[in-house]
């Protein structure tokens, strides 16, 4: 049995504490978890190792608060962090249990947010959106739920749009040409980009073609 004889704050991190029992450093523990600790305390060996246990706990989910608090994560990509800062396995899936309890973590909600601000700034197609889900770690489930309502031609209208302003200028092949590749390059298939091109090409003064067949160059 050891007692306390000091808590001090640490210099570098005032969130944290030095613990020293019998005159000596121990161990430093965060600031909730020391919260009822006293200089003259007794601590045996069972209390010790259970303190340093919700220590390392509350770092870790420390840890998964500060990657957070950046942009919403899906649920791999917090464990990939937590892994990344060498936290315990047991520790990981606790955390995430306790994120999931909270409702800072949701995959479900996750894919379906992703695909909202997507669609609002960045439209793609679904089956880009489902590549880039899929690099995030969510399932095929969330994934499909995620998706399976997205309009791929109202999308590719919406991202045409943001790049026709600079095309208007262009005969129809280099019109044709530029926002063709730039719609493939957001993962719209031919048969959507081409229509979505000549009906933007009409829409900004752009004369009727007999060019509806020709594939993109």
């Amino acid at each position: 049995m050891q007692r306390i004889t000091a808590i001090e704050a640490q210099k570098k991190n005032p969130k944290r504490v030095n613990v020293y029992l019998d005159g000596e450093f121990a161990f430093g523990l965060a600031k909730i978890t020391a919260a009822w600790l006293q200089v003259g305390q007794a601590l045996d060996e069972e209390k010790v190792a259970r303190l340093q246990a919700e220590d390392s706990q509350e770092k870790a989910y420390q840890q998964a608060m500060l990657f957070l608090g950046y942009r919403a994560r899906s649920e791999a990509e917090v464990r990939k962090n937590l892994e990344k800062h060498e936290i315990p396995p047991a520790v990981v899936e606790e955390t995430l249990k306790r994120l999931r309890a909270e409702r800072l973590l949701n995959d479900a909600q996750f894919a379906q947010d992703w695909v909202a601000n997507r669609s609002e700034f960045r439209p793609r197609s679904r089956r880009a959106l489902t590549l880039e889900l899929k690099r995030k770690g969510l399932t095929e489930s969330a994934i499909q739920s995620a998706t399976e309502a997205v309009d791929e031609t109202a999308l590719a209208y919406a991202a045409a749009q943001k790049r026709v302003r600079r095309l208007e200028n262009l005969e129809w092949v280099e019109f044709r040409k530029k926002l063709g590749d730039f719609l493939a390059r957001r993962g719209f298939a031919y048969e959507v980009a081409a229509p979505t091109v000549k009906r933007l090409w009409l829409e900004h003064g752009g004369k009727q073609t007999e060019t509806d067949n020709e594939e993109f160059p």
